[in-house]
């Protein structure tokens, strides 16, 4: 088991792609598939439309421009907006059919990008590598700010980044989920029941409609694969919550070895270099 690892949250988005828009409402599937349009060389845009494989989207683009960013800044982080914006847009433009939102795509391409007050879940869902590389709780808070920041300055926005991060920090810090439960209750109201969710819980790529519901399918799963299941198996926006779900559960169980192989697979060589730079600067 591997607990400090960037792909924690990246193996739940590549697992959940396929259901992003065609939900399950159910744990039992397979956790991958091959797509036989994908090349690690590189990914074109009909590995991407090829919806009943496993494959990379935005979340796993952004999370490792954000990795990047960080092990540029070598812990003086005096630059590191700058840097994220760099990178968000030097990736993102390279995996131009990862399946971006409308109005972060307008901002990828453009000179001198401005926040546009969004609070979707995009926030979230990219910022596992900051509890990897902080001190404490309160510079998970101030570094997860400044990347989320430049995209998604609303208050929800933010939120959605910085209790995702806090979770994650907890969890490789050796809390209870009990100690996680009760710290994520000051951002969000937690009571939920998973049979009710899958009921009647639909698509939401808002933080507020999505974080919260990611976080309680760690609280109530028995493993690192457990989660990712329970958090697919709701029917929302799939890929974004198992990513965010998985990388607090990666952090508290530890990610199977052959799930980071066999995910590592579906990543262009380019990508899987700054997972594994990534993961080895943090584990010196």
């Amino acid at each position: 088991m591997t607990k400090r690892t960037i792909m924690s949250g990246i193996i739940g988005d590549i697992v959940g792609a396929r259901f992003e828009f065609d939900p399950i409402k159910s744990k039992s599937f397979e956790m991958f598939v091959d797509n036989k349009y994908f090349s690690k060389s590189g990914a074109t845009s009909i590995a991407y439309k090829t919806q009943n494989a496993s494959r990379f989207t935005d979340d796993t683009v952004m999370t490792l421009a954000i990795a990047k960013a960080l092990l540029e800044c070598n812990k003086d982080y005096s630059n590191l907006q700058n840097l994220t914006i760099k990178y968000m847009q030097e990736l993102g433009k390279k995996y131009p059919f990862a399946g971006y939102g409308f109005k972060f795509s307008k901002w990828l391409m453009t000179p001198a990008p401005q926040p546009y007050n969004s609070f979707g879940n995009g926030s979230a869902m990219r910022v596992s590598a900051i509890p990897l590389i902080s001190n404490s709780l309160d510079e998970v808070k101030l570094l997860s700010k400044l990347v989320t920041e430049v995209t998604h300055n609303h208050t929800e926005g933010i939120k959605g980044a910085e209790a995702t991060a806090v979770c994650m920090y907890m969890a490789l810090n050796g809390c209870s989920k009990e100690e996680i439960k009760k710290e994520s209750q000051k951002y969000y109201d937690l009571d939920f029941d998973y049979n009710d969710l899958l009921r009647n819980y639909r698509f939401d790529e808002t933080c507020q409609g999505s974080v919260p519901q990611s976080i309680y399918a760690f609280l109530i799963s028995t493993s690192y694969e457990d989660t990712l299941r329970t958090a697919i198996s709701m029917g929302g926006d799939a890929d974004t919550m198992a990513c965010i779900a998985g990388s607090i559960a990666g952090a508290y169980y530890g990610v199977p070895e052959e799930m980071l192989s066999r995910a590592k697979g579906f990543l262009t060589n380019e990508l899987e270099k700054i997972a594994n730079d990534f993961d080895s600067s943090i584990n010196k």
